[in-house]
């Protein structure tokens, strides 16, 4: 594929340390792709709202991710983005914020991510008359789903469309819907969605058994790794650290040896970017080696760590692989 500039600037300028293993990972992903490889993205932290989907929506509609793992709070936000962009407000001097400040932030209806603040009525009740109707259909019907399986159900309904704000094209759950993409959400219930879900059984309004839970996840990425780890096998792009990285990647040692499944192949790339340290036990910060020891990855995989802010890392690294 021919570069575009961005891929030309960092592939003149990008030489040594956390800049030359981001140039590694990239052309290690795109072997990968090319000798006919899968790839499944994590997203931890806060990604969403740092509107990863303007890159990471190219991604999948060009196949360049096969399989999302993410936490429940980047399943919903980038839908809030997509809906409430304009209501956003942005904190420069986040640093500078005095306790009353914070405050002040609350009482106005802000909920503060770093430097923005996601505005309670625009993004998380809009998004809540929608979802939910489906909720509560499934649950009268007695169907069950998985979560992302609701928000896609959601976003190809078209009831949003109304609300949009952003091109759609930069949501990368509207990419992910329109090609059904297969997504795992370990911990869904730590989300906004989720504690919303979770008043409506307190309430006593709906079944817990309404959502398939994260054992059911894991059960379905199971079976989704068998079908899909043949030939060149499927890679690990891991962004950040926590249960979107942690929970898919144990799928391959449950599977050798919970299953005694011995034909079971190891993750074939491996790739995070993190600003976390081994310090204190930090498993988000292990180096890729420590992996070996768990049975996640064999000796020969080709692993990359960049030390770095994914928020600059993976904007440019999805540049690379989309030749931009």
């Amino acid at each position: 594929m021919s570069k575009g500039p961005v891929s030309q600037f960092i592939l003149h300028h990008y030489r040594h340390f956390n800049a030359a293993a981001l140039i590694d990972a990239a052309k290690g992903y795109e072997q990968h792709l090319t000798e006919g490889g899968k790839m499944m993205i994590t997203l931890a932290g806060a990604m969403s709202t740092a509107e990863l989907g303007i890159s990471l929506a190219e991604m999948i509609r060009r196949d360049k991710a096969h399989i999302i793992s993410c936490t429940g709070a980047n399943l919903e936000e980038d839908i809030m983005n997509l809906v409430a962009h304009s209501h956003y407000k942005r904190v420069p001097n986040y640093r500078d914020l005095t306790p009353q400040d914070e405050w002040d932030l609350l009482e106005n209806h802000y909920n503060r991510v770093t430097d923005t603040c996601i505005p309670e009525e625009e993004a998380f009740r809009r998004i809540q008359e929608h979802i939910h109707k489906l909720w509560k259909d499934a649950d009268d019907k007695g169907e069950r789903y998985f979560p992302h399986e609701f928000m896609y159900k959601m976003l190809l309904s078209g009831v949003l469309k109304q609300h949009y704000e952003i091109d759609p094209k930069d949501s990368w759950m509207m990419a992910a819907a329109e090609k059904n993409l297969p997504i795992v959400v370990g911990g869904w219930e730590d989300s906004t969605m989720g504690n919303i879900f979770a008043s409506y059984i307190i309430k006593k309004q709906m079944k817990a058994t309404t959502m398939k839970s994260g054992i059911e996840y894991m059960v379905w990425l199971a079976d989704w790794y068998k079908r899909n780890s043949g030939g060149k096998g499927v890679g690990f792009f891991q962004i950040g650290g926590g249960i979107a990285g942690d929970f898919p990647i144990c799928v391959v040692p449950m599977m050798y040896q919970d299953l005694e499944m011995h034909d079971v192949p190891f993750w074939s790339y491996f790739c995070q970017i993190s600003d976390s340290t081994t310090s204190f036990g930090s498993y988000s910060g292990a180096v890729p080696n420590e992996k070996i020891t768990w049975g996640k990855l064999g000796i020969d995989t080709p692993k990359f760590i960049v030390e770095s802010d994914a928020t600059i890392v993976a904007p440019l690294i999805f540049a690379y692989l989309l030749g931009w």
